[in-house]
């Protein structure tokens, strides 16, 4: 059996769908025939899946007789819902294959391992598992945390990490390096291939994929399919020249439904849950008719309801979806003509990735639309055309060296067969997060498993791993190692509360916090449904539908994503044509009338410029500045300023952030044109670097900081255990745990690496540290243009409405915005 002739019959089984093979798949179908592993790049919707796919097939078709049964590849996908339409797709195409060409392509046996797979496949898995699986991180490393796992992965051929872009920068990519690692040393000839879209640095993605070993064999293929993707906006009619956040929010509902209504099927994004719930609430009230043809899709829905709408979309059935994250990824759904975004959605690539979602074939166009949420975001709209028209995207950076991780890895690997330290940790520095992990390090990793480290000695749950006479480490008690399995994961969230109506049906879940606040009778938003709370009981709230037509909108947790750096530059370079008078594009002309203000009054931000106003007001003495750096970043500099000004100039300040700028309002006299040498246009050492870290940890609570961070990272090593089925731990019960672990860790072993992860991952992760520096570097090259203004313009007045709705309701805050504007409006025409 020669390679052509399988890969001949796998050429015939394209043209029988009217399909061509493209190059990018055949080059990764030789790549892998060779033994090479690798990492495919290209557009979503362009065939990655087959390219891989069909690459394990060839392997197979190429061992001949010496293809033994049992598990030869491993899929591995970020998302569950992925994982039953990507069972489906391989299932089918190896089917076909294997009844098209018997003598080339044995039939292969798909199956799925996720948190969703019932009891009684999972016991048959235990016993064989199917040739080719398809699993999350988590359930591979619950599957090597058996001590079968060696000979179940005996024959393993191949391995696939779908969606590596959206695996690589976080602790669950982290989890699959060193599942990696465990299986490359059982098989040092495993193929290992990486199926990416929407990413910028992709020969390190290709690095951190591979491994330390693997990373100079490794080859990047990328597919060279130039993919239409049209990016528009949907421009109000008459945008306020003096935005805040949210403002043109249900504003656009009309023009949404009129884009909704002129398609066949579309799927509109929101950034977060509550504004998911919020929107499709509104589309129905609008469009009654809709009813059964729009709906809801976001995590928090039952599994059941999730899969009702995904077969819908597949199928043609729906109108619209109106969804979130949950929707990001690769699941195909070919009925779908277009995809709006509401709000900006802060970042390139998840723009692109989300415009992929339509026209999801080769060949198809695929089209997003914009639909702003305030003023302001027409720049951010006009920022992302131009960073995709000059393919910029960001880059993912892979965790460095997460001690929680590790930890879990320690017990995991412990359980699943046992481990000897030395061979252990030269594995574990094969994973490319670990590469520059000392021994010192590694010693205090597993003392910590084997004994709780400094001050957890005389505690013997925390002695979870313990080497028998042999030297080999094992877990000691049956307990502990039940507990580790319920809990590996790095996955953190809130508690979380079922909800489930009286007479039985389950809805999905909502944070325990949330239904805290709540007593019976009370109305709140989910589902798309107002629900009337009955009662709680053992974590659950039964509930029942309300007549009434308003409700609380149920709240998730979750941090506003922050502008991207790549589409922060953008911006600023839109504005500096602003300044120039070049109004290019519907969204910048739109905004002209705003800029014109915001020039009279004050000046505009650009590139190169950085704006500094000054304010009295009843209330006290404003700054605003305008970096236009995000929302994370501004955060620090706005505490670092307040830092070092107080240091010369005494004095408490209110902040207030957002994604263009910043404010600092102090109650008493602050001289800010000495602050901001408005004569030389200078800081006046305010941007220094030189103690930029320490400034910044004495600018805000970051002990506080560092005690909510620790709170995930002890719950991914494995100290909090957050109880058995029926039996979950409160938040509350979890926080206090948290706090007193902390508090020992930081009286009696300040050395601890849990401990200064957690202030690690505060200062990279919430500050952005890093961009901080840069951002204050790139300051000191841009002129300070000082302004004092009589009033609020139109960049100031989102900052302060900002400030507003932290302090009253939101009725008084309506009223109070409503007054501004009157003021505002009426100085703006004299």
């Amino acid at each position: 059996m020669s390679k052509s002739q399988a890969e001949g019959a796998v050429d015939a089984w394209f043209a029988g769908r009217g399909w061509k093979v493209f190059p990018f798949q055949r080059a990764v179908w030789h790549a892998a025939l060779k033994g090479e592993s690798g990492l495919l790049h290209a557009n979503t919707g362009a065939g990655k899946t087959y390219a891989v796919w069909f690459a394990a097939l060839l392997r197979g078709a190429n061992k001949g007789r010496r293809n033994r049964a049992g598990l030869r590849v491993l899929w591995i996908t970020p998302m569950r819902a992925l994982a039953a339409d990507t069972q489906r797709s391989l299932d089918v195409s190896a089917s076909e294959l294997a009844a098209a060409s018997p003598d080339l392509f044995k039939q292969w046996s798909v199956g799925a391992r996720t948190g969703d797979t019932g009891s009684a496949e999972r016991a048959r898995q235990s016993k064989s598992l199917p040739g080719a699986l398809i699993t999350t991180p988590e359930s591979l490393s619950l599957l090597l945390s058996h001590a079968g796992a060696r000979e179940q992965f005996k024959h393993l051929d191949m391995v696939i990490i779908d969606e590596w872009h959206e695996l690589m920068g976080s602790k669950r990519g982290v989890q699959v390096q060193l599942a990696l690692a465990r299986l490359r040393r059982w098989n040092p000839e495993l193929v290992v291939w990486g199926v990416s879209a929407t990413m910028g640095n992709l020969d390190e993605a290709r690095k951190v994929l591979l491994g330390v070993e693997g990373e100079a064999q490794g080859v990047l293929v990328e597919g060279g399919l130039k993919k239409q993707i049209i990016i528009d906006t949907l421009v109000p009619d008459n945008p306020s020249r003096f935005p805040w956040a949210g403002h043109l929010g249900l504003r656009m509902l009309q023009p949404v439904v009129d884009e909704i209504d002129g398609h066949g099927s579309t799927l509109v994004f929101c950034n977060t849950r509550p504004q998911a719930e919020l929107w499709y609430q509104n589309l129905i009230e609008a469009r009654p008719d809709w009813a059964g043809l729009v709906a809801l899709h976001h995590g928090s829905l039952d599994r059941e309801v999730r899969e009702w709408v995904e077969n819908g979309l597949k199928r043609g059935d729906l109108k619209a979806v109106v969804c979130t994250a949950s929707l990001d990824l690769g699941v195909d759904f070919l009925p779908v003509e277009r995809v709006l975004q509401i709000g900006s959605a802060k970042g390139i690539a998840r723009i692109l990735q989300r415009a992929g979602r339509s026209g999801h074939a080769p060949g198809r166009v695929s089209r997003v639309t914009l639909v702003p949420t305030h003023s302001l975001e027409l720049l951010e709209a006009a920022a992302v055309k131009r960073a995709v028209a000059t393919h910029r995207i960001e880059a993912r950076q892979a965790p460095n060296k997460p001690f929680d991780v590790l930890v879990q890895h320690l017990v995991t690997m412990a359980l699943g067969g046992g481990f000897r330290s030395d061979e252990l940790y030269a594995e574990v520095k094969t994973a490319w997060s670990y590469r520059e992990l000392s021994e010192e390090e590694w010693q205090w990793a597993l003392d910590f498993v084997a004994r709780g480290g400094q001050s957890l000695t005389i505690y013997p749950e925390y002695r979870r791993v313990l080497p028998d006479e042999e030297g080999v480490y094992r877990v000691p008690d049956a307990t502990i190692g039940r507990r580790h399995r319920m809990s590996i994961g790095t996955i953190v969230s809130d508690a979380q509360m079922k909800v489930q109506y009286v007479s039985g049906g389950r809805i999905g879940t909502v944070e325990e916090s949330f239904i805290g606040r709540m007593k019976p009778g009370d109305r709140f938003l989910f589902s798309g449904r107002i629900l009337e709370l009955v009662r709680v009981h053992e974590m659950t709230a039964f509930v029942k539908r309300s007549e009434s037509s308003k409700g609380a909108v149920s709240r998730w947790s979750g941090a506003k994503v922050p502008l991207s750096a790549e589409l922060a530059h953008a911006a600023r370079e839109e504005l500096k044509l602003a300044s120039e008078g070049r109004f290019e594009g519907p969204e910048m002309r739109a905004l002209k009338p705003l800029f014109e203000i915001q020039e009279r009054w004050s000046a505009l931000p650009s590139s190169d410029v950085l704006l500094v106003e000054s304010m009295k007001s009843r209330e006290g003495y404003h700054l605003f500045m305008y970096p236009f750096a995000g929302r994370s970043v501004h955060t620090g500099l706005a505490s670092l300023l307040a830092y070092r000004v107080g240091q010369v100039m005494p004095s408490t300040f209110s902040v207030a952030v957002n994604d263009y700028g910043f404010e600092l309002l102090a109650p008493e006299p602050v001289d800010w044109a000495a602050a901001f040498d408005a004569e030389t246009g200078e800081g006046v050492g305010l941007f220094d670097t030189t103690q930029l870290l320490e400034d910044v940890l004495d600018s805000l609570n970051a002990t506080q900081l560092s005690q909510q961070r620790f709170r995930e990272v002890a719950r991914i090593a494995g100290l909090i255990f957050q109880g058995y089925p029926g039996q979950k731990k409160s938040m509350r019960q979890v926080q206090a745990s948290s706090s007193l672990f902390f508090e020992v860790f930081r009286k009696h072993d300040r050395d601890n690496l849990l401990l200064t992860q957690a202030e690690r991952e505060v200062l990279e992760q919430e500050l952005e540290i890093t961009r901080l520096r840069d951002t204050l570097r790139e300051l000191h090259g841009r002129r300070i243009a000082y302004r004092d203004i009589a009033r609020a313009t139109p960049f100031a007045f989102p900052l302060m409405v900002a400030r507003f709705r932290e302090k009253v309701s939101t009725e008084k805050l309506n009223d109070r915005v409503a007054r501004m504007l009157r003021e505002l409006e009426k100085a703006a025409e004299v």
